[in-house]
């Protein structure tokens, strides 16, 4: 090597070696001594931030919920000391903004506890047993800054043993994980604690984990070997596996509900589920739900949601898409993995066509409206008004998905599907344009999958027009009795129709 090259060389190292050492780091710390206190201990330590001054902000909601949290309620003994250790000026605002003072390019440390009061998967909690960090409720980020990458180290409280996330690990650190920006930071849980942890598997090479707290007394290869089953059916839909690694955080036997992630999910989970049939059918559906939700809203996305507004929530007229639709999915991935039988489908379809029509409030708000106002109604409708003029996307979603699906069936001679629409967004918007789809791009891709508008079914988005079931459903071969909204299978059906049901099921 001629000398100017390594000079060269040496030039180009010294610099990178100051750029590194003046990027704004941020290095959070959270440790957990008094479990029983419910409280979360977190240190914030920043460097060569170039500005005086930083407001600081913790989210007001985590995506994947709906509704407002306001986690910054729930900090105290908030305090701020640069390295000689003086305090540091700070003050809040907004609610969930600290505002804090500094020297310019100069380190300092923030402290302060969280108080957990709610076991549930949409908010931290710690107690003597085990402990689950919902990221937005627990760590904050500087304003206008969140493409910036951090790291975070959990100290578990003496004894416990294991810590679960799907953020990567940090090599050679124990229990220190990456995150590439606050986007990925607040989508990525922890669950810490002496954990159960079942036979893990690969699907196209990609690893697959079930760890969690009390799993309890059941036959776990053969519970893995069905979710497997699941996953493998969901993938070969979609086509792609678009993580690296996948973990399902399971925070306790039942009750507290589930949030999806990128490459993860926290979910509750009990071994008791899978001692009869009909438990067995719920837990799955339930579990191929949360897991779908990484293509059908974590990348397949209405376009609000993302880059989130972590100050005011993101509100979507699409949630019917995202949340409906994914129960839609979890009925047909577990009947075509081979997991449940015509009759689980179609009571299923029963259960939410029966909950829709019973209310009222069919009568007042429709499919899109349901969506939007799902932060002041609650993702099922309101439940104690003295007329509950709402409804669920979640009972509804799923029927008019059915409804669409037979219809593009019909329309193509069953060359086409949902399942088409499915893919063509993901390609189209996630991986090609890296953006999540709006109304009328989704109304682009349905007309031209179906090569007819299917202007009566989105209808039944955008009003409160009575759905047509009879018509929709004949185009598979299938019957219902209004009265009971009982499915059945028609006698006699065509080639066509017996074709749409049977690739429909996945026979």
């Amino acid at each position: 090597m001629h000398y100017p090259v390594r000079k060269a060389v040496l030039l180009i190292s010294l610099l990178l070696i100051k750029l590194a050492t003046t990027a704004q780091q941020f290095h959070f710390t959270v440790s957990m001594e008094q479990p029983a206190t419910h409280y979360f201990h977190v240190e914030l330590s920043c460097s060569a931030i170039k500005d005086t001054a930083t407001d600081f902000k913790m989210p007001v909601w985590t995506p994947g919920y709906y509704q407002r949290l306001d986690y910054a309620k729930n900090v105290e003994h908030f305090t701020v000391k640069n390295q000689a250790g003086d305090t540091l000026p700070w003050h809040m605002s907004a609610g969930n903004t600290w505002h804090i003072s500094h020297q310019k390019q100069k380190a300092f440390t923030i402290s302060y506890d969280v108080k957990t009061t709610r076991l549930f998967v949409g908010t931290p909690y710690i107690d003597e047993e085990r402990a689950f960090i919902r990221s937005a409720g627990v760590f904050i980020h500087p304003a206008g800054k969140i493409n910036l990458s951090s790291t975070v180290q959990i100290k578990p409280y003496t004894g416990w043993s294991n810590v679960a996330t799907g953020l990567d690990s940090v090599a050679g650190k124990p229990f220190t994980y990456t995150a590439p920006n606050f986007d990925i930071l607040y989508d990525s849980p922890f669950l810490i604690g002496n954990l159960d942890e079942l036979p893990a598997f690969t699907v196209r090479g990609i690893p697959h984990r079930f760890i969690g707290y009390k799993l309890g007394d059941f036959d776990k290869q053969a519970f893995m070997n069905d979710l497997k089953k699941i996953i493998t059916t969901a993938t070969d839909l979609m086509g792609d596996i678009p993580y690296k690694h996948y973990t399902f955080l399971s925070i306790g036997p039942r009750g507290m509900g589930g949030i999806e992630q990128l490459n993860s999910t926290a979910i509750s989970f009990s071994g008791e589920s899978q001692k009869d049939t009909a438990s067995r059918i719920r837990a799955l559906n339930f579990l191929t739900h949360e897991y779908f939700h990484h293509y059908n809203v974590k990348r397949i996305r209405p376009i609000e949601l993302g880059p989130f507004d972590y100050d005011n929530g993101s509100r979507t007229n699409q949630l019917w898409v995202s949340e409906g639709l994914s129960v839609y999915y979890e009925y047909l991935i577990v009947k075509r993995a081979g997991l449940s039988t015509e009759d689980n489908i179609f009571n299923a379809f029963t259960g939410n066509m029966k909950a829709f029509e019973k209310g009222i409030g069919k009568r007042y708000q429709s499919l899109q409206q349901a969506s939007y106002e799902t932060w002041s109604d609650g993702p099922f409708g309101r439940k104690d008004d003295k007329e509950n003029k709402t409804i669920s996307y979640y009972d509804k979603g799923p029927v008019v998905g059915m409804l669409f699906d037979f219809a593009i069936r019909q329309k193509t001679n069953n060359k086409q599907s949902l399942d088409d629409v499915m893919r063509t967004l993901y390609k189209e918007y996630y991986q090609k344009k890296h953006r999540g789809f709006t109304e009328e791009e989704l109304r682009q891709v349905i007309t031209k999958t179906a090569g007819d508008p299917l202007t009566e079914l989105f209808d039944y988005v955008y009003t409160t027009k009575e759905l047509d079931y009879s018509k929709y459903l004949g185009y598979a071969g299938l019957g219902i009795d209004t009265s009971t909204y009982k499915i059945t299978r028609l006698p006699n059906p065509g080639s066509l129709q017996r074709t749409i049901l049977n690739s429909w099921l996945g026979e």
